[in-house]
């Protein structure tokens, strides 16, 4: 059987065969794991924003010490931007609690459009006299 890997097959001095499975006969099972991966990866996230916090919290008493022993201005501005590493990472766990809720909010939201609209086949004079008798205003 003649295939398009014959060249890569003599230069790698390998033998290659296609297999031709029959695919109808296979029984797949698709299972719809979308909300469970939902929750997984947002506890998985949920778990990696609070481990860099809390070592981002590490590194700014270790850096706090650091500055207080040697006075060195970097080590004072090297902590503020840690400082602020980390009060972006706690920002991002509480986004990431707003988007958890607008994502269970979508799965369960459903449609209720409720669309009434009046038609009046007639002529204007008919309806101008409903309107006269004041059937169509309802107003009461």
């Amino acid at each position: 059987m003649k295939n398009n890997y014959d060249k890569l097959d003599q230069a790698l001095n390998i033998s290659s065969e296609i297999v031709e499975s029959d695919l109808k006969n296979c029984d797949v099972e698709i299972v719809k794991t979308e909300e469970n991966d939902i929750k997984k990866d947002y506890e998985y996230t949920r778990a990696n924003l609070y481990s860099l916090i809390e070592k981002g919290q590490e590194a700014i008493n270790g850096i706090m010490e650091l500055a207080g022993e040697g006075g060195s201005p970097r080590a004072y501005e090297v902590a503020g931007q840690l400082i602020k590493n980390v009060a972006d990472t706690t920002d991002k766990l509480i986004d990431l609690q707003k988007k958890l809720k607008d994502v269970e909010e979508e799965t369960t939201r459903t449609t209720n459009n409720v669309t009434n609209n009046a038609l009046f086949v007639g002529s204007t004079a008919e309806l101008s006299k409903l309107l006269k008798q004041g059937f169509l205003n309802n107003k009461e």
